[in-house]
Protein backbone atom coordinates (compact mmCIF):
# COMPACT_ATOMS: atom_id res chain seq x y z
CA UNK A 1 0.00 0.00 0.00
CA UNK A 2 1.06 3.39 -0.77
CA UNK A 3 2.22 5.64 1.61
CA UNK A 4 0.79 9.53 1.60
CA UNK A 5 3.40 12.33 1.11
CA UNK A 6 5.51 13.25 4.16
CA UNK A 7 3.95 17.09 4.42
CA UNK A 8 4.63 19.09 7.58
CA UNK A 9 0.91 18.05 8.68
CA UNK A 10 1.31 14.51 8.10
CA UNK A 11 2.66 13.58 11.09
CA UNK A 12 3.08 15.26 14.71
CA UNK A 13 6.46 16.98 14.62
CA UNK A 14 9.84 16.34 15.76
CA UNK A 15 8.83 12.56 15.85
CA UNK A 16 10.61 9.70 13.76
CA UNK A 17 8.03 7.82 11.74
CA UNK A 18 8.28 4.06 10.77
CA UNK A 19 7.22 3.01 7.76
CA UNK A 20 3.85 1.57 7.32
CA UNK A 21 4.08 -2.77 6.46
CA UNK A 22 2.65 -2.93 3.35
CA UNK A 23 -0.72 -4.57 4.42
CA UNK A 24 -1.84 -1.43 5.72
CA UNK A 25 -5.06 0.07 4.84
CA UNK A 26 -6.14 3.65 4.41
CA UNK A 27 -9.71 4.54 6.20
CA UNK A 28 -11.57 7.62 5.63
CA UNK A 29 -13.07 8.70 8.78
CA UNK A 30 -16.04 11.25 8.87
CA UNK A 31 -15.44 14.33 11.20
CA UNK A 32 -17.63 17.70 11.45
CA UNK A 33 -16.83 20.23 8.98
CA UNK A 34 -13.59 22.84 9.72
CA UNK A 35 -12.44 20.18 12.71
CA UNK A 36 -10.26 17.97 10.30
CA UNK A 37 -7.46 19.17 11.74
CA UNK A 38 -8.40 19.33 15.30
CA UNK A 39 -9.64 15.56 15.14
CA UNK A 40 -6.04 14.79 13.96
CA UNK A 41 -4.59 16.45 16.44
CA UNK A 42 -6.65 14.52 18.75
CA UNK A 43 -6.48 11.08 17.37
CA UNK A 44 -2.38 11.83 16.72
CA UNK A 45 -2.34 12.18 20.89
CA UNK A 46 -4.81 9.29 21.70
CA UNK A 47 -2.22 6.97 19.40
CA UNK A 48 0.75 8.69 21.41
CA UNK A 49 -0.58 8.24 25.04
CA UNK A 50 -2.39 4.90 24.86
CA UNK A 51 0.52 3.44 22.80
CA UNK A 52 -1.36 2.59 19.16
CA UNK A 53 1.84 3.48 17.26
CA UNK A 54 1.96 -0.16 16.24
CA UNK A 55 -1.49 -0.08 14.81
CA UNK A 56 -2.13 2.99 13.88
CA UNK A 57 0.62 4.47 11.28
CA UNK A 58 -0.34 7.82 9.99
CA UNK A 59 -3.77 10.48 9.89
CA UNK A 60 -3.65 13.45 7.09
CA UNK A 61 -5.27 15.47 6.41
CA UNK A 62 -5.29 15.81 2.40
CA UNK A 63 -5.09 19.70 1.21
CA UNK A 64 -4.03 21.11 -2.04
CA UNK A 65 -2.84 24.87 -2.55
CA UNK A 66 -4.33 27.61 -4.26
CA UNK A 67 -3.76 31.22 -4.68
CA UNK A 68 -6.63 33.61 -3.70
CA UNK A 69 -5.86 37.65 -5.49
CA UNK A 70 -6.77 39.88 -2.64
CA UNK A 71 -6.01 43.58 -3.33
CA UNK A 72 -4.17 42.84 -6.34
CA UNK A 73 -2.02 40.43 -4.36
CA UNK A 74 -1.34 36.78 -4.50
CA UNK A 75 -2.42 34.97 -1.52
CA UNK A 76 -1.56 31.43 -0.99
CA UNK A 77 -4.46 29.23 1.07
CA UNK A 78 -5.00 25.80 1.78
CA UNK A 79 -8.22 24.36 0.37
CA UNK A 80 -9.18 20.52 2.03
CA UNK A 81 -9.30 18.16 -0.58
CA UNK A 82 -12.23 16.24 1.20
CA UNK A 83 -13.52 18.81 4.06
CA UNK A 84 -15.14 16.96 6.51
CA UNK A 85 -13.09 13.59 5.92
CA UNK A 86 -9.90 12.28 7.51
CA UNK A 87 -7.74 9.92 6.35
CA UNK A 88 -6.23 7.08 8.56
CA UNK A 89 -3.55 4.70 7.45
CA UNK A 90 -3.41 1.39 9.72
CA UNK A 91 -3.88 -2.01 10.50
CA UNK A 92 -6.42 -3.89 8.63
CA UNK A 93 -9.78 -4.21 10.56
CA UNK A 94 -11.38 -7.81 10.67
CA UNK A 95 -14.24 -9.00 12.48
CA UNK A 96 -13.58 -10.72 16.02
CA UNK A 97 -9.67 -9.54 15.55
CA UNK A 98 -8.63 -7.97 18.94
CA UNK A 99 -6.37 -5.78 17.74
CA UNK A 100 -8.67 -4.88 15.07
CA UNK A 101 -11.33 -4.42 17.90
CA UNK A 102 -8.90 -2.13 19.56
CA UNK A 103 -7.79 -0.01 17.08
CA UNK A 104 -11.09 0.70 15.71
CA UNK A 105 -12.26 1.59 19.34
CA UNK A 106 -9.05 4.46 19.46
CA UNK A 107 -10.37 5.95 16.47
CA UNK A 108 -14.19 5.80 16.33
CA UNK A 109 -13.99 7.56 20.22
CA UNK A 110 -11.41 10.39 19.67
CA UNK A 111 -13.56 13.54 19.86
CA UNK A 112 -14.78 14.80 16.53
CA UNK A 113 -15.08 11.82 14.86
CA UNK A 114 -18.61 10.57 13.63
CA UNK A 115 -17.57 7.66 11.93
CA UNK A 116 -16.11 5.67 9.30
CA UNK A 117 -17.02 5.79 6.28
CA UNK A 118 -18.07 1.97 4.73
CA UNK A 119 -20.83 -0.07 4.33
CA UNK A 120 -23.33 -0.05 7.28
CA UNK A 121 -20.82 -0.57 10.30
CA UNK A 122 -18.35 -1.79 8.38
CA UNK A 123 -15.14 0.05 7.82
CA UNK A 124 -14.26 -0.28 4.01
CA UNK A 125 -10.30 0.77 3.29
CA UNK A 126 -9.94 2.96 0.44
CA UNK A 127 -8.68 0.71 -2.90
CA UNK A 128 -4.75 1.58 -4.04
CA UNK A 129 -5.71 3.26 -7.11
CA UNK A 130 -7.89 5.54 -4.47
CA UNK A 131 -5.05 6.24 -2.69
CA UNK A 132 -2.73 6.90 -5.38
CA UNK A 133 -4.93 9.35 -7.14
CA UNK A 134 -5.23 11.50 -3.77
CA UNK A 135 -1.26 11.34 -3.24
CA UNK A 136 -0.68 11.87 -7.25
CA UNK A 137 -2.90 15.01 -6.50
CA UNK A 138 -1.53 16.50 -2.95
CA UNK A 139 2.36 15.66 -4.61
CA UNK A 140 2.68 17.22 -8.08
CA UNK A 141 -0.46 19.22 -8.57
CA UNK A 142 0.78 23.39 -8.61
CA UNK A 143 -0.99 25.92 -6.74
CA UNK A 144 -3.77 26.88 -8.47
CA UNK A 145 -5.33 30.36 -9.01
CA UNK A 146 -8.53 30.09 -7.52
CA UNK A 147 -10.79 32.35 -9.94
CA UNK A 148 -12.70 34.85 -8.50
CA UNK A 149 -14.33 36.13 -11.96
CA UNK A 150 -17.68 35.20 -13.31
CA UNK A 151 -18.80 36.08 -17.01
CA UNK A 152 -20.79 39.05 -17.17
CA UNK A 153 -19.36 40.62 -14.13
CA UNK A 154 -17.91 44.46 -14.64
CA UNK A 155 -14.18 44.69 -13.68
CA UNK A 156 -11.62 47.62 -13.90
CA UNK A 157 -8.08 46.16 -15.58
CA UNK A 158 -5.27 47.66 -13.65
CA UNK A 159 -2.20 47.12 -15.32
CA UNK A 160 -1.17 47.11 -18.89
CA UNK A 161 -2.57 49.03 -21.74
CA UNK A 162 -5.50 48.81 -20.96
CA UNK A 163 -5.27 50.17 -17.46
CA UNK A 164 -8.03 52.21 -15.91
CA UNK A 165 -10.47 50.99 -18.42
CA UNK A 166 -13.63 49.24 -17.75
CA UNK A 167 -14.64 46.05 -19.20
CA UNK A 168 -17.01 42.95 -18.96
CA UNK A 169 -15.67 39.77 -18.28
CA UNK A 170 -16.47 37.54 -21.44
CA UNK A 171 -14.37 34.16 -20.32
CA UNK A 172 -12.85 32.91 -17.01
CA UNK A 173 -9.53 30.29 -17.70
CA UNK A 174 -8.84 28.99 -14.12
CA UNK A 175 -6.18 26.75 -15.91
CA UNK A 176 -4.39 29.90 -17.66
CA UNK A 177 -4.96 31.91 -15.12
CA UNK A 178 -6.78 34.02 -17.62
CA UNK A 179 -9.66 35.96 -18.20
CA UNK A 180 -11.13 37.73 -21.30
CA UNK A 181 -12.61 41.15 -20.88
CA UNK A 182 -14.38 42.88 -23.16
CA UNK A 183 -13.16 46.76 -23.58
CA UNK A 184 -15.15 49.22 -25.36
CA UNK A 185 -12.47 50.69 -27.48
CA UNK A 186 -12.92 53.24 -30.17
CA UNK A 187 -16.73 52.46 -29.88
CA UNK A 188 -16.74 48.73 -30.28
CA UNK A 189 -16.52 45.69 -28.11
CA UNK A 190 -12.90 44.78 -27.99
CA UNK A 191 -11.84 41.27 -26.26
CA UNK A 192 -8.81 41.32 -24.22
CA UNK A 193 -6.94 38.60 -22.19
CA UNK A 194 -5.51 39.28 -19.34
CA UNK A 195 -4.20 37.64 -16.05
CA UNK A 196 -6.27 37.45 -13.16
CA UNK A 197 -4.11 40.03 -11.30
CA UNK A 198 -4.55 42.83 -13.92
CA UNK A 199 -8.07 43.14 -13.27
CA UNK A 200 -10.05 43.88 -10.09
CA UNK A 201 -13.62 43.79 -9.87
CA UNK A 202 -16.08 46.93 -9.43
Amino acid sequence: MAALPETPDAYPSGEEQVAPPEDSKWYVIHTYSGYEKKVKKNLEHRIDSMGMKDMIYQVVVPVENEIEIKNGQRMPVEKKMFPGYVLVNMIELREGDESSNQAWFVVRNTPGVTSFVGSGTRPVPLLDREVKAILKQTESEPARVKPTFTRGQNVRIIDGPFAEFIGVVDEVSPERNKVRVLVSFFGRETPVELDFLQVEKL
